[in-house]
């Protein structure tokens, strides 16, 4: 008689470990509370899905900040190059695109659910769609999940894959922290990671909508002046604060976060020089200089950030350009060399792209993914305590991490 498996949460690692359970020889059930699966996957890198990065194990595990150390048995077992393998074997075409992000060759996240749905059907799982509402342990051993109708489903062993609590609207809210707990397991302290940033500068308001392009940040801790993170590349003003992709992988860098502890810097001309700077803004001054200050910026910045720069440098605006003096125009191009804003706190963990925090690694058996705690139990993917850089390493951890759970799963 075959073994019977239980997967709770149709994601990217619970679709994994449940296609990798069947394939070794078990009777598996996928349950999933929303009709779609993987509804999470499908809007990651913005519907295009960073499946994973083209590295190798050393570089993975030095992108993991938060217990990279866990991660090797698994990413041993399935490394980037193998999940590449895996879904162009599964008819989905990759390519390699800068940082060694990988994207399917379509740029559409849903070939690669469709790919993963497609590897579970054939492999024969069974997918139930209902909410579990508990993991039912009798004498220190899974044996199977109650639903939210109250109905019990019987399993020789349960897979926990439920995300952590970004984007609940996916369906990811957190219930596999209250199996976890509910049977003993700690779950660490959560946070949002790779999420947008709140701002004290009122002025961001009004910015509202523009994105900047070809702009680097850097990250640095007011008290001590130290660097925290630099980077180049998009970001986006937002009602609240600031977004976009460099903003977003700053995110993790910025741990035990206070109001005031970080400040980002923006230089909005990171090509030049402040001396080629002020040649360049010299040039636009000369060619017409009786043009006002105001209006003399529209070939150095977007339209809508030449109100906030022109009051932040206190030049008046009426000024004309032939009357700005040389620490003036100095002044200005610091500005534009270093737009300064201070970071007051994360946006709500419900806006993250990922969840810091989970079920703790110290309880969970890296080389099976089985609790410590609770014979025939198993943790995959997000719910554990376990977050990565931007780039394809978050998908990575789901992936290696659901494969060897799902492979740990012994025919009987």
């Amino acid at each position: 008689m075959a073994k019977k498996v239980i997967v709770v949460g149709a994601g990217a690692a619970g679709l994994m470990a449940a296609g990798q359970a069947s394939m070794r020889g078990c009777d598996v059930w996928l349950i999933e509370r929303n009709p779609r699966p993987a509804r999470k996957l499908m809007i990651t890198g913005k519907g295009r899905c960073n499946v994973t990065n083209a590295c190798d194990i050393n570089e993975y595990i030095s992108n993991v900040p938060t217990n990279g150390r866990f991660m090797f048995s698994s990413i041993c077992s399935f490394t980037p190059d193998d999940t590449i393998t895996f879904f162009e074997e599964l008819g989905v075409p990759l390519k390699i695109e800068r940082g060694n992000r990988v994207f399917p060759v379509s740029d559409k996240a849903v070939d690669i659910v469709d790919a993963l749905v497609t590897f579970c059907r054939r492999n024969g799982v069974k997918t139930v769609t209902a909410r579990c509402k508990e993991v039912v342990v009798k004498e220190g051993k899974a044996c199977g999940v109650l639903l939210d109708d109250g109905s019990e489903l019987s399993a020789d062993s349960v897979i926990v894959c439920t995300g952590g609590k970004s984007y609940p609207q996916t369906g990811s809210t957190g219930d596999g922290y209250s199996f976890a707990e509910a049977v003993g397991h700690t779950v660490t302290p959560l946070h949002p990671s790779l999420v947008p940033l709140e701002v004290h500068e009122g002025w961001c308001t009004e910015l509202m909508g523009l994105s900047l392009k070809n702009i680097s940040v850097r990250f640095y801790d007011d008290l001590t002046g130290k660097t925290v993170y630099e980077d180049f590349g998009e970001m986006l003003f937002t009602h609240f604060g600031v977004s976009g992709p460099v903003i977003l992988s700053a995110s993790s860098h910025l741990r035990n976060m206070s109001s005031g502890k970080y400040k980002l810097s923006i230089d909005l001309k990171p090509a030049l020089s402040h001396e080629k700077l002020d040649e360049r803004i010299l040039r636009d001054f000369s060619a017409q200089p009786n043009r006002v200050f105001a209006n003399s910026l529209s070939a150095l910045l977007p339209a809508k950030l030449i109100p906030v720069a022109v009051r932040l440098s206190g030049i008046p605006a009426g000024l004309k350009v032939n009357q700005v003096t040389k620490d003036m125009r100095l002044h200005f191009g610091a500005l534009i060399k270093r737009l300064e804003l201070t970071v007051t706190g994360f946006r709500p963990i419900e806006e993250a792209i990922i969840t810091s925090g989970g079920v703790s690694v110290n309880q969970i058996d890296p080389k099976t993914m089985q609790s410590k705690l609770v014979k025939g139990l198993y943790f995959a993917g997000e719910v554990i305590d376990v977050d990565a850089y931007t780039g394809g390493f978050n998908l990575q951890a789901a992936f290696s991490t659901g494969f060897v759970a799902g492979r740990s799963q012994e025919e009987y």
